[in-house]
């Protein structure tokens, strides 16, 4: 789960009197550091809140339709016209993406800074409406392209939260529609094409095939190109290839027409 400090004994004290939806909403602010502010509500998903008329980027209170789950995001809203939920950063090395499949389940990081929101989020996330997809990648000279997929959704946990993606646009090269309808692969639990676990090999948790033309949870190295005995960088093979692992990548997704209030 997301990094955070101990429930206090008054939150504690409270929790007979509190429905569960309030509970849990309770047990997650309290779960946070003590810096951040999160903007309380909940809303369906980051274009929720910004039609709502928060246009401030911070981390927010989801609750998606047709679920009593409540999660907590990064709501981008000062990218591209805003409204963008943020389920995947990287930025720095901070955090091991090297995880097994119930971390990469329940998601797992810093809300500001690096992290993975969660493949059960994601899922009912993506299924209450159409959404699109935008990697945004930065390499170490700075310069900044991105990859935008028309649709995203994945299929639930029972089908390995397998990848649905619509089509390409954009100036980074598409490195994801390899890994279209492919399931989702962690290192104790291999659903990928090839012979050995590409999980291992890659170390991050991915949609891998025979294994990736994408690698964005695998290792953070910095400066660029870097040795190893296999590509398990934080790459894009369109934009650099396997062997340079990129300073800076984040996936959000928005939806492409209003989610009901």
């Amino acid at each position: 789960m997301f990094k955070g400090t101990k429930v206090p004994p008054h939150c504690k004290q409270n929790q007979r009197k509190l429905t569960p939806e309030l509970r849990l909403k309770r047990l997650l602010l309290a779960s946070l550091p003590q810096n951040l502010q999160v903007h309380q509500r909940p809303w369906r998903d980051c274009q929720h809140v910004l039609d709502s008329g928060e246009t401030t980027s911070g981390i927010y209170l989801i609750r998606p339709a047709n679920t009593n789950r409540l999660l907590q995001a990064w709501c981008e809203q000062s990218h591209e016209q805003g409204g963008w939920t943020v389920i995947q950063r990287r930025q720095d090395g901070s955090v091991n993406f090297f995880r097994t499949w119930e971390q990469y389940k329940q998601g797992f990081g810093n809300l500001n800074g690096e992290y993975w929101l969660g493949l059960e989020h994601l899922y009912w996330l993506s299924k209450q409406s159409k959404y699109k997809l935008r990697v945004a990648l930065e390499d170490w000279q700075g310069r900044q392209v991105f990859a935008e997929y028309d649709s995203f959704h994945l299929e639930p946990e029972s089908d390995w939260y397998r990848l649905r993606l619509g089509q390409y646009q954009g100036n980074a090269g598409d490195s994801f529609s390899w890994h279209n309808n492919k399931a989702f692969t962690t290192l104790d639990r291999d659903k990928d094409s090839y012979t050995g676990n590409c999980a291992h090999y890659q170390k991050g948790g991915w949609w891998y095939h025979m294994c990736a033309h994408s690698n964005l949870n695998g290792v953070w190295y910095r400066g660029g190109h870097y040795r190893s005995r296999f590509q398990d960088g934080v790459y894009w093979a369109e934009f650099h290839g396997g062997s340079y692992s990129l300073k800076k990548v984040s996936m959000m997704i928005k939806p492409t027409y209003r989610v009901p209030a």
